[in-house]
């Protein structure tokens, strides 16, 4: 995809890896509406990328009344969207309120779905690119990750779907799934416990670099970091497998996911 001119939709661009992906797309010439709940937040990050014609627009998009803001704001000449909104509770499954399961599913997988529905009449009169960024908890179920594997599993079969319904109409849907990202969304319990088990985080540049080589290509899933696609591969094909690697880390996970509780208590 030739990014020069386009006009790119970005939910959740004041986060970590939506910073760096407002760098990496301003920076091959696209001009962004840079979605988020924090103006001052926007301002400051339009404020230091290259490039012109960005435009800001705070919205709660849990709402309609973001999403109907978000759509009127999009108007009729946008080439792609991003959605890369989301939020992650760490945690045992029983430690979960019904808001923290409701707001996982609703901004991780339903959100996603009722911003393509709304913008794809104007998506698909341009011929235009839709990428759901996932994670790689969304092919591996991984404990402590219950509610936010389940929405990411969805957006990633949400997104193949798609894809496939697509296939005829000009429009590229992509999946795009990281691993362990260096963000403010992981609390210091989920660093600790990753720096216990070995587990890399990636900067969130890296993830930037790349969501800009998927949109190189026609492929629709990327998938971020080795050894992290080979499990992939091997939970798909062997899962007892990786039923028995996990079952060795789950005292290491249990151990945070209650720190994590108790702090939150």
């Amino acid at each position: 995809m030739d990014l020069a001119g386009k006009r790119i939709v970005l939910t959740g661009a004041a986060g970590g890896i939506g910073q760096a992906f407002a760098s990496a797309l301003a920076g091959a010439g696209a001009r962004l509406l840079l979605v988020s709940r924090s103006e001052d937040a926007l301002q400051v990050l339009r404020g230091r990328l290259p490039g012109t014609g960005h435009e800001i627009l705070a919205a709660d998009l849990a709402t309609a009344e973001g999403r109907a803001a978000l759509v009127t704001a999009a108007g009729t000449a946008i080439d792609g969207l991003v959605n890369n909104a989301g939020v992650s509770h760490f945690g045992l499954l029983a430690s979960h309120s019904e808001a923290e399961l409701r707001q996982t599913l609703e901004l991780n997988l339903l959100l996603p779905m009722l911003l393509v529905r709304d913008l794809l009449p104007v998506l698909k009169t341009r011929g235009g690119t839709i990428v759901n960024v996932g994670s790689a908890f969304g092919s591996i179920g991984f404990p402590g990750y219950t509610s936010y594997g389940a929405s990411k599993f969805g957006l990633r079969g949400f997104t193949e779907a798609l894809r496939r319904e697509l296939a005829d109409s000009g429009v590229r849907v992509q999946y795009l799934a990281p691993r362990a990202t260096d963000t403010a969304m992981n609390s210091s319990e989920v660093q600790a416990m990753n720096r216990e088990l070995g587990t890399a985080m990636d900067p969130p540049e890296r993830v930037a670099r790349e969501l800009m080589s998927l949109l190189a290509t026609n492929r629709g899933v990327r998938a971020v970091g080795w050894p992290e696609r080979f499990f992939i591969k091997l939970n798909s094909i062997l899962p007892g497998l990786v039923d028995r690697a996990l079952l060795r880390q789950l005292p290491v996970v249990r151990r945070h996911a209650l720190a994590a509780a108790s702090r939150r208590e």
